[in-house]
């Protein structure tokens, strides 16, 4: 089993859904893929234990979902220039690498 089509990223091993009237986890090894609650055969995958039917198999997300820039690191420069301006409590060592980033900045 490889993960997600790519050879080079080996899949889980086993099957870890928990089979609680038999006190085991279930440890199948055949077709496990990898889930949010963690790798699964394909009796126990979440929609196997909702009794729906599985999803075609189709193309997963494109090539640059992960690498789209976040608003979340713009809030980086602002974090910066608080603790520069000294309004934000930090170390020194914070402090002055906040200033040095902010002056860099500033040059740019």
């Amino acid at each position: 089993m490889t993960g997600r089509g790519r050879p080079d990223v080996p899949g889980p091993a086993e099957c870890t859904h928990w089979i609680g009237p038999e006190h085991h986890h279930c440890r199948f090894t055949h077709q496990v893929r990898l889930y949010l609650t963690g790798p699964r055969c394909p009796d126990h995958t979440p929609n196997a234990l909702r009794g729906r039917p599985e999803p075609p198999p189709g193309p997963s997300l494109p090539a640059g979902a992960w690498t789209t820039p976040s608003p979340l690191s713009d809030s980086a420069l602002f974090d910066d220039r608080a603790v520069a301006s000294g309004k934000r409590r930090s170390t020194p060592h914070t402090y002055r690498t906040a200033q040095a980033a902010v002056h860099h900045q500033k040059g740019t």
